[in-house]
């Protein structure tokens, strides 16, 4: 999905500045399955806005600048529900953590540990906060999604995504830390 169809379906759940929108890719429910920046947001909302998309009103702000509130219309959501019904990307993992384990052979040992413990650090924290054992923002915002279908769904499959990593991961340490570099050599030889 473009950037303009994730904010058109953050903006469905209620009406939000461009701060809260970013902070739903930060800390909502949205931070575990796609990532958006001010740099993508802002020129977004300022082209739905243009394409008729979208409404603001500036609000005032004591000692700052007036924010925009952005709001979704019938033709914003039409347009939302015409996305919804195109052809979906094929997901993709994209890792630098991968990436490191895929070349782990090149990389020490202590550093090697540092990187696996950090990694799977991530998954715990992040399956602890779905699961409500951390207080988090991510809590305060899936009350806007929570009234959704879909949204127990999307809440399960990532906690059972996380829970499979960290599973895999505490079962098969083994392949990160034992003889690495004779096993890599006897691998290639053979």
């Amino acid at each position: 999905m473009d950037v303009k169809t994730l904010c058109l379906g953050i903006l469905s759940c209620g009406d939000a500045t461009g701060y809260e929108i970013k902070k739903h890719f930060e800390d909502g429910p949205m931070a575990y399955f796609y990532d958006a920046g001010y740099g993508s947001i802002y020129p977004a909302l300022n082209k739905m806005s243009d394409e008729g998309l979208v409404s603001f009103k500036e609000m005032a702000q004591e000692g700052r600048p007036d924010k925009k509130v952005y709001s979704i219309n019938q033709t914003g959501l039409g347009a939302l529900k015409k996305a919804l019904h195109g052809t979906p990307h094929r997901d993709k993992l994209r890792s630098d953590y991968m990436f490191m384990f895929m070349f782990t052979h090149l990389i020490n040992e202590e550093r090697r540990k540092d990187i696996y413990e950090e990694y799977l650090a991530f998954y715990r924290e992040r399956a602890a906060e779905m699961k409500g054992e951390e207080d988090s923002e991510c809590a305060e915002m899936a009350e806007d999604f929570d009234n959704l279908p879909g949204h127990d769904f999307v809440h399960g499959f990532g906690l059972a995504i996380y829970s499979a990593a960290i599973d895999f991961m505490e079962n098969n340490r083994h392949l990160m830390f034992s003889d690495d570099e004779k096993q890599v050599a006897e691998k290639r030889s053979a």
